[in-house]
């Protein structure tokens, strides 16, 4: 296996003004339970898992995407794609770059062939002074609205009519945005003395979202202070326990809203909400539209 390639992906210390992507691909498909083969890309690949569960190794970590999650695969850097579920799973897929950099007329200028890597054709990712790139964090759960728009730009890209070009690249712009704003999902984070007790205490809130985790029931697990056991979840989850709390119950209620017939109320009391209204009101607040509007517009995707 070759070692990871500091080269790649490329940085770009750039602002916002500077960015104008190309989308090279956008497309729907359905892949069978399996392993696909390792690779490369030129350019840069959002793979959003629409029904089932994939998983991607990369930089030797194994990222597991749950439906509603999507994966970041960055120009340059190896990675393996893997189809957990079975019989399937169907994705949304889309290739691009952030500075129009590729002219792509098939298949070959997207993945690299190992026998004639072309070094000039690898694409540059933007860095933005005080803020992380986004391959620093590759699995994101983006919003409905983020989702929306990457189903527009599918129908955009296949349907390709007048001014498509232009449609699409506003689409990407929008979509980028949205997930540089998502709260990032759990990562690996920064090696700490606690690090792994945290990470199985993390695991558990995965597992059971609808447990009591007060800030207080966290800390007495942890046996550390609340101010101490919130700044390491912080350095490793990105953001503080309640709000990782929230984010844990929220994509589940997605997920139930999604693929379940159960009630809203029952969905509410599933991940840890007793109080229906106050479950209607949390959801509104992080995704924009209430969990009844939700699961209308998931059904029509």
């Amino acid at each position: 296996m070759e070692k990871p390639d500091s080269r790649y992906p490329s940085i770009r210390m750039t602002t916002f003004r500077e960015w104008s992507p190309s989308v090279h691909y956008a497309q729907f498909q359905r892949m069978p339970t399996g392993v696909l083969p390792r690779r490369r890309l030129y350019d840069f690949e959002l793979l959003y898992v629409c029904q089932g569960e994939a998983a991607t190794t990369m930089r030797g970590q194994r990222y597991r995407i749950e439906a509603g999650q999507l994966v970041f695969l960055p120009s340059g850097v190896y990675h393996q794609n893997e189809v957990v579920s079975s019989p399937d799973a169907r994705f949304l897929g889309i290739h691009f770059d952030f500075f129009d950099e590729l002219d792509i007329q098939t298949e070959a200028d997207m993945v690299v062939n190992e026998a004639a890597v072309q070094p000039n054709k690898f694409t540059q990712e933007p860095r933005i002074e005080g803020l992380a790139p986004l391959s620093e964090h590759p699995v994101y759960t983006p919003p409905l609205v983020c989702v929306q728009l990457m189903e527009q730009l599918v129908h955009e890209f296949t349907m390709r009519p007048l001014g498509y070009e232009l449609v699409c690249r506003a689409l990407m712009l929008q979509i980028v945005a949205h997930l540089l704003r998502s709260p990032l999902s759990r990562t690996s984070g920064q090696a700490s003395l606690h690090g792994g007790k945290l990470a199985e205490l993390m695991e558990q809130i995965e597992a059971e979202p609808s447990a009591s985790w007060t800030n207080k029931a966290i800390a007495e697990k942890m046996n550390l202070s609340i101010d101490h056991t919130a700044k390491l979840f912080k350095q490793i989850a990105g953001m503080p326990p309640s709000e990782f709390v929230q984010s844990i119950r929220h994509r589940e209620a997605r997920r139930l809203l999604r693929e379940s017939d159960q009630s809203i109320e029952n969905v509410g009391i599933l991940i840890g909400y007793t109080d229906i209204h106050y479950f209607s009101r949390i959801f509104s607040r992080h995704e924009g539209i209430s969990p009844r509007e939700y699961r209308k517009l998931s059904k029509i995707l």
